[in-house]
């Protein structure tokens, strides 16, 4: 496979979504042009095969899915709308042109899905796959955004949909549970939430207008993201374990593990939820709000801030716990 063959045929793979009046240049040029408006809110996000995935545990387009999706997550806590995305594959030597198109299919479909437009990149060559992936989201005012440092003594913490699910589904990717533990149904269920994260961007958006303070998407283990939202807000956030919404077959997985279910979801990740600090004298109009709108994913209170101390509190764990950490 030559760049200039895969460069070709990535180009026949990728299309602007569906209505993108801000894409002027596209691919094919040595940059994209991209019609600016108002705020732009960008992230970056890299993936490497063995340290964030596995490459013979996930098909090509489960791993392009993955890393758009875990990037798009970021735009969804900030409560922005997402635009455009960026996509640097570093490919090992012998990848096929049919894998390399196919790891780009899945996040074009999660693009198209989302009304994101993939609109441009690079290729490289590597020791090991890896993909950066920057996204570009957009507000039209600042206010409209969602930081981690806005929660305050007072305000309520809940967290989206369910929790557990991406870390039960890898431990039966792994292996590390026997089969028959959950259901067939489940088991693919929890198998498709570690391998399609669905970003929460409508979510994301919803809650920036209804009065969030505070928010930040849980790719790392609420345990771990959770605490950074009580150390760049000055606060602390004490939740409650039993209070944390299990996703279908976790309790199973877990007990399989030899380990608490709550622990299991509050510590494992890639989850890509959003928690979210509300004022308290807000959440039960926003709650009818919510409802009202769907309810879906569902919304679950689980814990208060406070003034102090400072940080991560699980006022009924036995002890401290953590999520994942990038950096031993």
């Amino acid at each position: 496979m030559r760049e200039r063959e895969l460069i070709e045929c990535l180009a026949r793979v990728l299309r602007p979504s569906a209505g993108a009046p801000r894409i002027v240049r596209w691919l094919g040029d040595d940059a994209s042009v991209v019609r600016a408006r108002g705020y732009a809110v960008t992230s970056i996000d890299t993936v490497v095969d063995g340290v964030h995935f596995r490459s013979h545990e996930l098909t090509p387009d489960e791993i392009g899915h993955r890393a758009l999706g875990s990037a798009l997550s970021d735009l969804a806590a900030m409560g922005a709308d997402p635009g455009e995305a960026y996509l640097a594959l570093a490919l090992p030597a012998g990848t096929e042109l049919d894998h390399a198109l196919a790891l780009v299919s899945g996040a074009q479909a999660l693009a198209a899905e989302c009304g994101v437009t993939i609109a441009g990149g690079d290729v490289s060559s590597s020791a090991v796959l890896t993909i950066s992936v920057t996204v570009v989201g957009w507000a039209r005012d600042p206010g409209e955004l969602v930081g981690r440092d806005g929660a305050r003594p007072g305000d309520l913490v809940a967290v989206t949909g369910t929790l557990g699910a991406a870390g039960a589904g890898l431990a039966l990717v792994e292996g590390r549970v026997a089969e028959g533990t959950v259901s067939e149904e489940v088991a693919r269920g929890l198998r498709e939430r570690y391998a399609r994260p669905r970003p929460r961007l409508a979510a994301g958006r919803v809650l920036s207008a209804l009065g969030a303070t505070a928010m930040i998407d849980v790719s790392d283990g609420l345990a771990t993201d959770a605490g950074h939202v009580a150390v760049a807000s000055g606060v602390g956030l004490e939740l409650t374990l039993a209070d944390l919404p299990l996703a279908a077959g976790v309790s199973e997985v877990a007990q399989a593990l030899g380990t608490d279910p709550h622990e299991l979801a509050a510590t494992a990740g890639e989850d890509y939820e959003l928690c979210v600090c509300v004022p308290a004298a807000a959440s039960g109009l926003l709650q009818e709000q919510w409802s009202a709108a769907g309810g879906r994913p569902p919304l679950t209170w689980i814990g208060r801030v406070v003034r102090e101390p400072s940080g991560l509190r699980f006022v009924d764990a036995d002890s401290q716990l953590s999520g994942y950490e990038h950096l031993p």
